[in-house]
């Protein structure tokens, strides 16, 4: 397990500082400082959040501070250009061409330069400390700083406020299928998926130590670790209901803090050690085959290249009228190129749910419209996959491309087998 250093956890509403609970001296966690941004900022409301936090990258210790600092800059670059216009102005009067070679007005990139010479990656993650999204970002990027973020579009917005430097999100598991969520957020959002990782997922069962299987009335988890490990949890015997919660660690981290002694979560086996929980059950996935793929995001596309296996990721919409007719042919330009399809997945055409025909005789039929999200094994570097979307565009009223990158190719390993110890109970 690759180590993350610790960063203020980003949401939608408000900004307030929380202490991490000493768990009776089981765990000494540090204060986590969360941030709630948005695009839409209140300031009625900013005096009553006005509390001490630093932005990522050190800009600014206040919220005030940030202001000043958006406004400084913004009547640096209007002084700036209006220089340069009188400059210009005085150089065209003069009969002198002028050049602009060095001059550049000041942008976003000043407030939150991109890491160099060494920096930290700053990542963005849903979850809190302790999540598999954590470990996914530290398999993508090595001692990389791990931002965690109370929701999946806060990602987004994190990488696009320049908060975050790059996005790691989950959009596929080989149990639960695919993140609906993260797909409807690719196509709102403007940023570019500039790799892949694969995650195999071990769930354990945490509770408070000293609890017993005996004292569980409820088990609580992320919807997906749920129903990854409902056969399991029923052949242990457990007469406890299960609640659905944000996050895996975000579960364990709520008994942590609640103290409570009648529920257990799924979670990791990192998020017990996070928040002093003992595992009553380890391997508790129904398939020991249990893979999450994430994808990561950047403000800016990577460079296609032949050199190394590439994906590419597009989202497509039919002609009105058309419906799913067009995605056989849209199939057909990669499949007469063989190209290797990997993903097919559809969504609602939000714009355009529902298409109505009107039949004189038979009455008004009404058929889905949707957008389809396809993955396929080619780089845009491939004159193959530019001559096959060249023929998709031809058969759709809306094609974008999500990212073309490099394949996750990590060796595949077995999941360690399940070695509990004698107070675990056996799977």
């Amino acid at each position: 397990m690759q180590s993350l250093s610790r960063s203020p956890r980003v949401s939608l509403t408000s900004v307030f500082r929380t202490n991490s609970p000493s768990y009776n001296d089981r765990v000494a966690a540090p204060s986590r400082l969360v941030v709630k941004s948005a695009y839409r900022f209140d300031t009625a409301n900013a005096a009553s959040n006005s509390v001490n936090f630093k932005f990522s990258g050190g800009v600014g210790s206040t919220r005030a501070e940030w202001q000043s600092t958006c406004a400084i800059l913004a009547s640096k670059v209007a002084l700036q250009q209006q220089q340069e216009d009188t400059e210009k102005t005085t150089a065209a009067v003069n009969g002198h061409k002028t050049l602009d070679l060095v001059s550049k007005p000041l942008t976003i990139s000043d407030l939150s330069p991109a890491p160099i010479h060494g920096s930290t990656l700053r990542v963005a993650y849903q979850g809190v400390p302790g999540a598999y999204s954590e470990a996914a970002a530290g398999k993508a990027y090595p001692n990389c700083e791990a931002i965690p973020c109370d929701q999946f579009e806060v990602a987004f917005q994190a990488v696009e406020l320049w908060i975050a430097d790059r996005a790691v999100l989950p959009v596929e598991n080989s149990l639960g299928g695919s993140i609906h969520r993260n797909y409807d957020l690719l196509l709102r959002h403007n940023l570019h998926i500039v790799g892949e990782v694969q995650l195999p997922v071990h769930h354990c069962l945490l509770a408070l130590p000293g609890v017993t299987t005996e004292q569980l009335t409820r088990v609580i988890s992320h919807p997906q670790a749920l129903s990854q490990c409902e056969h399991t949890l029923t052949k242990l015997g457990l007469n406890a209901a299960r609640e659905a919660v944000d996050d895996t660690a975000g579960a364990a981290e709520f008994i942590a803090t609640k103290n409570l002694r009648d529920t257990a979560a799924v979670a990791s086996s990192r998020a017990a050690e996070l928040y002093g929980l003992e595992i009553l059950a380890d391997g508790i996935q129904d398939d020991s085959s249990n893979v999450t793929r994430f994808v990561m995001l950047a403000r800016e596309p990577v460079v296609p290249r032949t050199d190394r296996p590439f994906k590419t990721s597009v989202v497509f919409a039919a002609p009105d009228g058309e419906g799913t007719s067009a995605l056989f042919k849209v199939l057909s330009a990669f499949a007469f190129r063989n190209i290797n399809l990997t993903k097919i997945e559809s969504r609602p055409h939000r714009n355009q749910p529902i298409r109505v025909v009107e039949d004189g005789e038979s009455g008004t039929a009404k058929h889905f419209e949707y957008l389809y999200y396809v993955d396929f094994e080619a780089s845009m570097a491939d004159a193959s996959a530019q001559n096959a979307l060249a023929e998709v565009q031809e058969f759709t009223s809306f094609l974008r491309v999500l990212g073309s990158y490099p394949m996750d190719m990590t060796p595949w390993c077995p999941p360690r087998e399940n070695n509990n110890k004698q107070n675990h109970f056996s799977i």
